[in-house]
């Protein structure tokens, strides 16, 4: 069964799961493992990991902390392309897999490794997301997916398997959690176990990063995001680094019970499924970038970007992020960007993201033109009158046409 690969790295989380495939790799393969593990903001502690992969006997170690390539590299550009997929999902898992698997593959070549592998199962996105990543990077690494190898069929069959290789098993993680998790610095991602029949309501304990609506505060919170080349590096005139913002704008929406979204999407292997997702900064930079756009994006601009949008989306859900066609597509969404700059003022007020005000010294608004006042001659409306009747041309040829 087992190919000739004498090293591997792996995506290591340092949970049951991960630690479980390390062990598996070893005795499978016979060869040896590297463990990966990212700080993309997931909010847990990974020290422990670290700690986990020493327990099994693994020499080359790589924890790294990735926040700010994340936001900077590929959180910022999706945003500046305001990528939904199926009109409400932003993403928030798919456009952190290629960064994990970027670096993998940089980490094999480092090490000298042949192989990498993760933990994603034969039934998600992921494994596609991972996958496409590797071979776009590196087209003759080889990848080893465990999920749809080994035999295990239930959640006993890897605690036996944990016991029997003294892997350590946390008393909270030997019955069947009522339902998955992923998180990152942009969201948090719900699904599986309890939320699987989607006539049912999310029970309350499956939020994590916000409040409820019913929860937040009375009374609206205001504040001011400022934006350069499209890209947000303010709040309330205090410039930040990327995940510096994004980490505030995450505290913003927690407490006002901004972000929640529960869906039913399609997945890329061809199945429905529910998601409870809760992207709360994300929710408020996209509806602030949007609004900035709204100033000083030329109409034709912004309606190519609009129609191109969900490509843009279903590339980035689908895993391929580093496809010549989404590097084409980013080059337009940056070029669009560069005079998009200025401030949104918003109110943020029990789930709801409200504009208040947007200002840019790049603006194509003009109060001389569009006024209902005297305009100084700044329009003239007769113009209007030969306007119309050119658009009107074509659908008076097809009215004398049908009363014929």
């Amino acid at each position: 069964m087992a190919r000739d690969i004498k090293k591997v790295v792996l995506a290591y989380s340092g949970g049951l799961d991960t630690s479980i495939i390390l062990k598996w790799l070893q005795e499978t393969y016979g060869c040896e493992v590297v463990t990966f593990t990212a700080d993309l903001g997931q909010g847990e502690e990974l020290a422990p990991a670290r700690k986990k992969a020493e327990l099994l006997g693994i020499k080359e170690i790589f924890v790294e902390d990735l926040r700010e390539e994340f936001v900077r590299d590929f959180v910022f550009p999706m945003f500046r392309a305001n990528a939904l997929y199926e009109g409400s999902y932003l993403l928030g898992t798919s456009i952190a897999r290629p960064l994990i698997a970027k670096r993998q593959i940089e980490i094999a070549k480092a090490t000298g490794a042949d192989a990498v592998a993760h933990g994603a199962t034969g039934k998600g996105n992921d494994q596609v997301r991972f996958e496409l990543t590797y071979y776009a990077l590196n087209p003759d690494i080889k990848v080893i997916a465990p999920w749809r190898e080994w035999e295990f069929k239930s959640r006993s069959d890897l605690i036996e398997f944990a016991e029997k290789h003294q892997i350590p098993v946390a008393r909270d993680k030997r019955g069947e959690a009522p339902f998955s998790v992923d998180a990152n610095l942009l969201h948090s991602s719900s699904e599986g176990k309890v939320l699987e029949d989607p006539a049912l309501e999310p029970p309350p304990y499956v939020y994590q990063r916000t409040l409820s609506p019913e929860e937040a505060p009375d009374k609206a919170v205001a504040i001011t995001i400022g934006f350069e080349q499209g890209n947000p590096v303010s709040i309330n005139g205090t410039r930040l680094s990327p995940a510096e913002l994004l980490t505030e704008l995450n505290a913003y929406g927690k407490e006002n019970g901004i972000g929640r979204v529960d869906l039913v999407e399609n997945r890329f292997v061809g199945m429905k499924s529910r998601g409870v997702y809760e992207t709360p900064g994300g929710t408020i930079l996209y509806a602030a970038h949007r609004a900035i756009e709204s100033l000083t994006l030329d109409r034709e601009a912004m309606h190519l970007k609009d129609q191109l949008m969900p490509r843009y989306a279903e590339l980035v859900y689908y895993g391929f992020w580093f496809s010549p066609e989404r590097e084409m597509l980013q080059a337009l969404v940056d070029k669009s960007q560069e005079h998009v700059e200025g401030e949104v003022t918003l109110k943020l007020y029990k789930g709801n993201v409200i504009v208040t005000g947007r200002n840019s010294p790049n603006s194509l608004y003009s109060d001389k033109i569009v006024t209902f006042e005297d305009d100084a001659g700044a329009y003239d409306q007769k113009d209007a009158e030969g306007f119309i009747k050119l658009n009107a041309l074509r659908l008076r040829l097809l009215g004398k046409r049908r009363k014929k």
